[in-house]
């Protein structure tokens, strides 16, 4: 079967599941595993943002939005070349990837016959149905529930080394300029790894909201998420939340690592963030995945 993967995280599942040698095409996103750009045609371009600021990203973005344009460039030529028989996209975020309408009009403008999987999951539960949903759909069910199992497995672990402790007050920032509080699956990683979220939209949309409202839910400790950064970038912004939240500890994480990307690597984000909030009982993670930015850490429970 000849996949063709439009999001980041479509990818990290095709891998994971061993399908890696199958998939022909990617995003100009996808740089998890490395050779997945590197060694696959890149069938959607997009706007290079790494000299933008934040606030600079959010006022294209918005203006892009409200224009009716595309964030995302389908390079249709390359697709009809690949030949694919399962394309994997979404309809989540206009922000994160190509919505799928657009690769179903485009499928129909190439007179392609390719089988179009949308991946929408909006809690930690969906993601690992998506898995599930890839893999059944590329023809490998079993290798999918072996990976789902693991990875319930893990999260059991952790759950099991933080059961009983006090439960510290966590809010999740996933852009800084305007703040917005996470949603989506990313609450349910902080309840995962032994927290409780405040501030947040479980199973939502992120939002904007202001540094007050975040105050107001009275964190113990905030984390620097950002979509769209590792670690160095999550850091310079986590300064910025550091600043507007005095006497709060800031943790910046590698987002698009750990946190933001829907995939198995999720379950690596729990554990980074159980790290965080009770550090004597989870394994240090690995070096480049989280750093105290600001104010000092709190004592685990």
């Amino acid at each position: 079967m000849r996949l063709v993967s439009l999001l980041p995280s479509a990818t990290e599942i095709v891998y994971a599941l061993g399908l890696g040698g199958d998939l022909v095409g990617v995003t100009f996103e996808c740089d998890e595993p490395a050779v997945a750009r590197a060694e696959k045609e890149v069938v959607v371009g997009g706007r290079d943002t790494s000299g933008m600021t934040p606030a600079e990203i959010d006022s294209y973005v918005r203006d892009q939005l409200a224009n009716g344009a595309d964030l995302y460039t389908l390079h249709a030529d390359a697709l009809a070349r690949l030949r694919p028989d399962l394309i994997l996209t979404q309809d989540l975020c206009r922000v994160c990837a190509l919505p799928s309408g657009h690769v179903a009009q485009a499928l129909d403008y190439l007179g392609c016959r390719a089988d179009v999987l949308s991946l929408d999951p909006y809690t930690l539960e969906e993601v690992l149905g998506s898995i599930l949903a890839v893999g059944e759909r590329a023809g490998v069910p079993d290798r999918a529930e072996r990976l789902v199992a693991s990875l319930r497995a893990r999260l059991a672990d952790v759950a099991a080394r933080v059961a009983g402790r006090p439960r510290p007050r966590v809010a999740v920032v996933e852009w800084v300029d305007p703040p917005f509080a996470a949603g989506h699956w990313i609450p349910d990683l902080v309840t995962a790894a032994g927290g409780e979220p405040v501030a947040a939209r479980p199973g939502q949309r992120s939002a904007e909201v202001t540094w007050p409202q975040i105050a107001a839910a009275c964190p113990d400790l905030v984390i620097v998420a950002p979509c769209g950064y590792h670690l160095a970038g999550a850091a310079a912004q986590a300064a910025v939340a550091a600043a507007a939240l005095p006497g709060v500890p800031v943790w910046a994480i590698d987002a698009d690592s750990l946190v933001v990307r829907p995939g198995p690597r999720l379950v690596d984000g729990v554990a980074a963030v159980a790290a965080i909030l009770h550090k004597d009982a989870v394994p240090v993670p690995a070096a480049g995945t989280i750093a105290l930015v600001g104010s000092a850490a709190p004592g685990s429970g």
